[in-house]
């Protein structure tokens, strides 16, 4: 392979496929998930399988900053990592639900917290080596304080810090969800507070 001057490896076309799909068929299937299992012709020419986990609702999450500076945190125990997790407010919304709805809507669920505004701030693919699954971050702000309404499902924590230590805590280690890491990073640098 050629190098280029800045470093790039060339000689790849960015916007071809090299992946070959043979073959495809459902695995697994509940009111949340699916897995499918495909044949595959890899890009170095070897046959193989690959699965694809697809969600059925879109994630959201959003970064409420209020006018001191303080955000605010969601903890939960993770089924899936067995381990506590502190995040920024976020969930599944429903396909027929628009992202920004939903994410007012799961900023209050877990929160209490009602905003005036709404911005986008970052799109991302949470887990695009097994997922399709993309995430819509959003910041909140002129917030007021309102009743909370958890899933049946959930157990939160909530937690109102000042945003410097919430990106201490992506910087120690201590928030690992790739919505909030995300978040919470662009926010800082956007804002310069790193």
């Amino acid at each position: 392979m050629e190098v280029e001057s800045n470093g790039y490896f060339c000689g790849m076309d960015e916007t071809k496929n090299p992946w070959k799909t043979l073959s495809g068929k459902k695995v697994y299937e509940n009111p949340w998930i699916r897995l499918d299992e495909y044949e595959v012709i890899t890009p170095t020419g070897s046959e193989g399988i690959y699965g694809k986990v697809s969600f059925k609702g879109k994630a959201v999450a959003t970064l409420p900053i209020d006018e001191d500076g303080n955000t605010w945190l969601v903890g939960q125990y993770r089924y899936t990592l067995n381990e506590y997790s502190w995040e920024i407010p976020m969930g599944a919304v429903p396909t027929e639900e628009g992202y920004e709805q939903g994410a007012l809507r799961e900023l209050k669920e877990e929160t209490g917290l009602v905003a005036e505004k709404l911005e986008f701030l970052m799109k991302i693919h949470t887990s695009n080596s097994v997922t399709d699954e993309v995430g819509m971050v959003y910041i909140a702000t002129g917030l007021s304080q309102g009743e909370t309404d958890f899933d049946d499902t959930e157990e939160l924590a909530i937690k109102k810090l000042h945003f410097k230590e919430a990106l201490n805590m992506v910087l120690e280690g201590t928030i690992t969800d790739s919505l909030s890491v995300g978040a919470i990073l662009k926010y800082a640098f956007i804002n310069k507070l790193h």
